[in-house]
């Protein structure tokens, strides 16, 4: 034994003695909002830790309360695959759309004593937390990785921040892990959020710096947790509410949700109290009732309660649509609102040409978020509001999100504005002539190098969903489009180290981590590739299911309509549009430098099933099991054809529950009436 460590006896016990009274102190404080010591006698615990580890450096362990701030990473954030797939939920709006999904839950588990789970929807970002043990001795689990939820697929790993938020544990003791049940390596999913006060402070900070404030505590969380200063982020109050337990390879590890939150609180996560095991669909209507009630005194920011079944082993039974679970729900409340004026009009140029109004308002808040802008959508709806530059207005926050004017406040205390509004017959941003085509809403720029639109087709083409270039913000992409160093979106392959560190605030570490993500991105599948090209109408799902029936970029672009229009869910107007697409010189001159660039412009081709092919079916009423959507994907994709009429021409009416007048006409003209259980069975 060394002389360091033989004099470390005594002082080892009292470190130890002193991290555990503090994480004690800290899991009241920050987990459970219970102090039981005030600031200053808190502080004199870690002065008195702080101190005994640097007179003895050998004490010091990564999971000590001291550690909570770690060196910045090196080169931005590491992409990291996710273990299982974090996917979104889907939403209702109403009573009577959970009613459907309660229904379909039932019908789908084949009985009626369905046992839910109700809990706050917390608007914040999606974290993983990934805990196992430092060494095949140590019984303790310690933290040792957090990814973002990133795509779904793919996070970035910011574990150096989050060890910062205080509400997360650094390690748990064996002791506490045989209490909840948890193995030594396992991983939580939860929330990261901004509780109001922090932000408000934080904005406020901002404001005094001459800085724009952030939108909203989601934006806010989201921005802070991807700072690259740990420092900065352990200044800001974040916190971390758990919701989920894996185990190794990103199975559920407990029989229930209800058992799943119990130990997670047992474990000394922080979990959201306001949860409640609910049986009945009037049950679940009341807790969503009390929450929207509730939700101004919680003193963070909620947007509605997600519901999901209790039982894991049912959960596994209903699975997954394409993106979201059938297991859960997520109940969105109605959008909050406040009265502004309108000082102004502005319209801003979108990557396809199009012109948005936006209204310039009066700050307002709106739960708790100061709004200053609100999109107008198209010159119809500023018509059909019959606004006027001075009016009025009333604004509501979509979704508790997006910001837009709803209607004019027309009474004797909100005097009419006088200012009328015109559209510019040229474009504000590069002077082109703005056409409306007949029957559409929208105005457009012509240009088809617009600088306007080509920075919004850079930044859509770069964004997490799309290709996925971390860290090409607005900023950079500003400057290289005034140093005329992005002429197109292929530019961006043909970037190098000396025109990144030429621009502002870009040292050499940033240009590289940059350049390596443009050649990283250059793995992306040939879906994200279409849905980067911004063709109009074709999204996330249409991209995928196009790169699936074509297999290249190739057959796709020697496509005909009617070849188009036989992939499931492409119709007409998407068809036409993907056809105009390629028609454009330019557009295939982009295709193909992205070709020389080497991106990816082949997938794996799926074989249609013809086994429905020459059958016309029509769908009514309200299905056991699939919705509308589903039944409509399945049949296309076995080769049959969904009409919206009943004719003599039908082959099949699928019949619901409440069927109406197709059905009625069906028995009319003698046309074959299935139900959904023998749709089923007809499908591969």
């Amino acid at each position: 034994m060394t002389k360091a460590k033989a004099h470390s006896g005594p002082a080892n016990a009292r470190v130890e003695a002193l991290r555990d009274e503090i994480r004690h102190h800290e899991h009241l404080y920050y987990t459970l909002d219970a102090p039981e010591i005030d600031d200053l006698a808190f502080d004199a615990l870690m002065r008195e830790l702080k101190a005994l580890e640097a007179e003895h450096p050998e004490l010091i362990a990564p999971d000590s309360p001291t550690q909570r701030v770690g060196g910045k990473p090196k080169d931005g954030f590491a992409k990291v695959e996710h273990s299982r797939q974090m996917l979104s939920l889907d939403n209702v709006n109403t009573p009577g759309e959970l009613a459907d999904w309660e229904r379909r839950v039932r019908n789908l588990a084949g009985r009626d004593d369905v046992a839910y789970v109700a809990e706050l929807k917390l608007d914040g970002l999606s974290l993983a937390l990934h805990y196992g043990p430092a060494s095949a001795e140590d019984g303790r689990a310690h933290l040792l990785r957090a990814l973002t939820r990133g795509d779904g697929t793919v996070g970035e790993d910011v574990t150096s921040n989050v060890r910062t938020i205080r509400s997360v544990p650094l390690s748990i003791s064996p002791t506490a892990l045989a209490k909840a049940g948890l193995p030594r390596q396992f991983e939580v999913r939860g929330e990261v959020v901004m509780p109001m006060a922090a932000f408000l402070k934080m904005n406020a900070e901002r404001e005094a710096a001459g800085k724009t404030p952030a939108a909203n505590p989601r934006n806010a969380a989201a921005g802070v947790i991807r700072t690259v200063e740990p420092n900065v982020v352990a200044q800001r109050r974040l916190d971390f509410y758990g919701y989920f337990a894996l185990g190794d390879g990103g199975e559920n590890i407990f029989s229930s949700q209800v058992e799943t939150l119990d130990a997670l609180t047992g474990a000394g996560f922080r979990v959201n109290p306001h949860r409640q095991a609910l049986h009945s669909l009037d049950a679940l209507l009341a807790f969503v009732a009390r929450a929207e009630t509730d939700r101004s005194a919680l003193g963070y920011e909620i947007d509605g309660v997600v519901i999901k079944v209790n039982e894991t082993a049912l959960q596994r039974r209903l699975g997954y649509t394409g993106r979201a679970p059938r297991w859960a729900i997520a109940y969105k409340f109605a959008a909050r609102f406040g009265i502004t004026q309108v000082r102004d009009i502005l319209v801003q140029v979108g990557r396809t040409g199009k012109l948005t109004p936006v209204a310039a308002l009066a700050p307002v808040p709106i739960g708790g978020i100061t709004v200053t802008r609100a999109t107008l959508h198209n010159a119809d709806e500023i018509g059909r509001l019959g606004l006027k530059i001075g009016d009025y207005v009333r604004v509501e926050r979509g979704g508790d999100v997006i910001p837009k004017v709803v209607g004019v406040i027309q009474d004797e205390t909100h005097p009419r504005g006088t200012g009328e509004f015109h559209f510019p017959a040229q474009c504000p941003v590069c002077g082109s002539d703005v056409v409306r085509e007949e029957g559409e809403a929208d105005f457009h720029c012509i240009n088809v190098d617009c600088p306007a639109r080509l920075k919004e087709s850079i930044l859509h083409f770069a964004s997490r969903g799309v290709m996925n270039i971390d860290g090409l913000g607005e900023a950079i992409v500003t400057q290289l489009l005034e140093r005329k160093l992005l002429p197109s979106v292929a530019s961006l392959y043909a970037l190098d180290e000396a025109a990144l560190l030429s621009l502002e605030r870009i040292g050499e570490k940033t240009a590289q981590s940059l350049l390596h993500e443009i050649e990283r991105s250059k793995q992306a599948p040939l879906a994200r590739v279409l849905l980067g090209l911004g063709i109009p109408f074709v999204g996330e799902r249409t991209a995928q299911l196009l790169a699936e029936a074509f297999g290249s970029m190739d057959a796709l672009m020697a496509a005909t309509g009617v070849e188009l229009e036989a992939v499931n869910e492409v119709g007409p107007k998407v068809a036409q549009a993907i056809l105009e697409y390629f028609a454009e010189p330019r557009n295939r001159q982009l295709v193909e430098h992205l070709r020389a660039a080497g991106l990816t412009f082949t997938a794996e081709k799926k074989q249609k099933s013809n086994e429905l092919e020459g059958k016309t079916f029509v769908l009514t009423g309200t299905l056991p099991s699939l919705t509308r959507e589903e039944a409509k994907a399945r049949i296309e994709a076995a080769g049959g054809r969904v009409s919206g009429s009943v004719s003599r021409k039908t082959t099949y009416v699928v019949a619901g529950e409440d069927a109406g007048s197709k059905l009625e006409k069906a028995q009319q003209l003698k046309v074959p009436v299935l139900e959904e259980k023998e749709l089923l069975e007809m499908l591969p």
